[in-house]
């Protein structure tokens, strides 16, 4: 008996050995569960798009797998559910904590599935009309608001049927309230204090970790927002204290309906769930609510936004008309740094005479991480950082027999502003530069390519030997700041004098010269 315990001990450890796991065998799963955030321009603290973006930060990865923190998937899926869900699933979590526990082990890399492709935009193809503010100066010694009053320069009326903002610097751009100015009379306000921005209704209010705003635009269905001829778009833009002196370049790039497209339903967007007086005392952990209604005809909800600051820690959104309930968003752990608008799978048919309901959860104690106060104190409602809110929005339409029928996820599943092809069959030419060039400790290597591909930067000394390895991921253009401190990545001493650099992508190459001077 005790043969056959060492045996089995001796195939379980073989077994064991024999399905281990490597790169090539989660990288899938990082691809479709976290680099829609962790790439370049992406938002998240770093990119996580090859083996060695992503292997520095294993131990991280798996803390926050699992306390549930990544991925950044607030809405609960047993309520309601959402397209382009980030919710990992049981087996997804598990093939990457075994991965990590056994080592973070490379493997073949080449054969891990082709790298998704991501740029500054969400949406492809060129979009209509691009408002971009003037390059701005923040003033943000404290929370500045500050509106910009955009001239869309439209001589005939326009229907959108997607929009998306771009912050110039994510680190800096809290929130952008987007709002229509139908008269063409809004004035800029760079003051600082444009807590109320001007405007004739809201088309959009992105956060942090939002996503673009694409409406279906064919058969069942077409939806979209009217913008009339001479209007102006308006951005109020909250930059935080602590942002003085930074430079912004926020744009909304939006895309049109052809001309005299037949059968667009409007769309509604607005936040009617609000509540300016929620005194906090600290150490209490109050609720405050929201209603919106009785409705007097029914509606479709589309998408739904609720928002707050740090102290909150839950919140739900639901409809009822006093003896049934709808359910429309719950999120049980709210994340300040990861919201947007969340797009129904399906639209939620709300009948007239019901109410829709905003509850929010606050929790101004010790016992909340994200409290901005330590020790806790008073906070009250208000537009600041440090201020709390209850503040949720919806995009909706009026009701027509069938809407919470259609599967919208299906709709988008294969549009051309969310996907597009690439022919990775077409030579790639490569532009490349370092500068500055001759230095001492710090030099940016960038290249622009003609079409993504697969791009590998290297540095060799002049035997020819590899001496840093900068990345590899799948983009058309990047750029890399190297520190150079004297030592390769296996600490070897690196001094100065001559270096070259490589540029691989696809079957193209280019080189350069750099020249490290003395410290």
């Amino acid at each position: 008996m005790k043969k056959l315990y060492i045996l089995l001990f001796i195939a379980g450890i073989s077994l064991s050995a024999s399905a281990q796991l490597v790169y090539k065998d989660v990288a899938g799963i990082f691809y479709s569960r976290c680099t829609g955030c962790h790439h370049v321009n992406g938002g998240a603290p770093f990119a996580m798009m090859n083996y060695s973006e992503t292997s520095p930060y294993a131990s991280s990865i798996q803390n926050d797998l699992n306390i549930g923190k990544m991925p950044p998937w607030s809405p609960d899926t047993t309520y309601s559910r959402f397209i382009h869900e980030r919710a990992i699933t049981a087996s997804e979590k598990a093939a990457i904590l075994s991965w990590i526990s056994t080592g973070a082990q490379k493997g073949d890399t080449t054969l891990a599935p082709p790298a998704p492709t991501y740029t500054k935009y969400h949406l492809v193809g060129k979009p209509d009309l691009i408002l971009q503010i003037p390059t701005f100066t923040s003033n943000g010694t404290t929370d500045a608001y500050n509106c910009f009053a955009l001239p869309t320069g439209l001589a005939v009326d326009r229907i959108i049927r997607a929009f998306e903002v771009i912050p110039g610097d994510p680190a800096i751009v809290h929130h952008v309230v987007v709002k229509v100015d139908t008269t063409g009379t809004a004035t800029s306000n760079l003051t600082g204090t444009c807590t109320s921005q001007p405007g004739n209704f809201d088309l959009d209010v992105y956060a942090v970790g939002g996503a673009p705003t694409v409406f279906p635009g064919k058969a069942p269905l077409k939806m979209g927002i009217k913008l009339k001829a001479g209007s102006k778009i308006v951005l109020q833009i909250h930059y935080p204290a602590g942002t003085a002196g930074m430079l912004d370049s926020t744009q909304i790039r939006i895309y049109f309906y052809p001309l005299n497209t037949t059968g667009i339903r409007n769309v509604y967007v607005s936040t009617p769930l609000q509540n300016w007086f929620m005194p906090m005392f600290a150490n209490t952990t109050p609720t405050y609510a929201a209603t919106w209604g009785p409705s007097s005809s029914d509606i479709s909800i589309f998408g739904s936004f609720p928002h707050s600051h740090n102290v909150c820690t839950s919140m739900t959104n639901w409809a009822d008309n006093g003896t049934t309930t709808i359910p429309l968003i719950k999120i049980k752990k709210w994340d300040f740094a990861w919201q947007g608008f969340y797009t129904f799978k399906k639209m939620v048919k709300v009948p007239t005479g019901y109410t829709v309901h905003g509850s929010h959860f606050f929790d101004n104690t010790a016992a909340n991480p994200n409290n901005p106060n330590n020790p806790p104190a008073y906070v009250g409602a208000g537009t600041g950082t440090k201020d709390e809110m209850l503040f949720d929005s919806f995009q909706y339409m009026n009701y027509q027999a069938g809407d919470e029928n259609i599967d919208i996820e299906n709709l988008l599943s294969n549009d051309s502003l969310l996907t597009t092809s690439i022919n990775e069959t077409a030579p790639v030419n490569i532009q490349s530069y370092a500068y500055p060039n001759p230095f001492s400790d710090n030099v940016k290597i960038g290249y622009e390519l003609t079409r993504p591909a697969e791009t590998a930067v290297s540095v060799f000394n002049i035997y020819g030997s590899e001496i840093k390895n900068l990345s590899y991921q799948f983009n058309s253009a990047g750029e890399y700041s190297v520190n150079w401190d004297g030592k390769t990545a296996a600490g070897t001493k690196v001094p100065a004098g001559i270096y070259f650099y490589t540029i691989k992508a696809g079957s193209s190459e280019s080189s350069g010269k750099i020249v490290v001077m003395p410290k």
